[in-house]
């Protein structure tokens, strides 16, 4: 039996091939899967606290890919690699890499130039990142996570608190979530970084 998924508003489908990567083959529903990817992103999470990576590696498409790897490699064969088909989201494919390139040296410009606060610099960034969508699947958490590593570990303020519910999940938090990622589209970060603060 394969791996057939619902999908709620804002989720990536993943594609037939993606899903024959996937190394846990009993696997066959959503909440499974949920349950296998949940416990291995809080192994990402507790590493990225006690890992200490010097400033100017966060800002690094190959630290971006490690931390994707570390969220999924327990669960998919392409944790931390680049999607290979386009989505109904994010750049071209054969972009991905150039944007990504882009981001970091405008994160870098922001940083060190203090054009914007230490937490739109990390909400900027990971709106961009979920918008570039550089993964098969996993991008909105994946963002979340470089956004906590970066604010915590690179500009030494407390993580975020994404609204302190799972926005996973389909209700109220996830709707204020997404209304907000959809203003940020519209450049108004204003709603997103009051949600992450939340």
């Amino acid at each position: 039996m394969g791996l057939e998924l619902e999908y709620i508003k804002g989720q990536t489908p993943i594609e037939e091939e993606e899903k024959e990567e996937l190394k846990i083959k009993t696997i066959s529903t959503r909440g499974e899967l949920d349950e296998f990817e949940q416990a291995n992103i809080e192994q990402a999470i507790e590493w990225s606290l006690k890992s200490n990576p010097p400033h100017g590696k966060i800002l690094t498409v190959t630290f971006i890919k490690e931390v994707h790897k570390k969220m999924f490699s327990g669960v998919w064969d392409w944790a931390g690699e680049f999607r290979k088909t386009n989505k109904n989201i994010g750049v071209d494919k054969y972009q991905i890499e150039v944007e990504l390139t882009k981001l970091m040296d405008d994160c870098k410009f922001w940083i060190e130039n203090k054009t914007f606060s230490e937490d739109e610099i990390a909400i900027r960034f990971k709106h961009r990142l979920v918008k570039i969508h550089p993964f098969p699947n996993g991008n909105g958490r994946h963002s979340r996570l470089c956004a906590d590593i970066l604010i915590s570990k690179g500009l030494n303020k407390k993580i975020f608190t994404w609204g302190s519910k799972n926005i996973t999940d389909q209700g109220k938090t996830r709707t204020r979530y997404l209304k907000a990622i959809y203003e940020a589209d519209k450049d108004n970060i204003k709603p997103l970084i009051e949600f992450a603060r939340t």
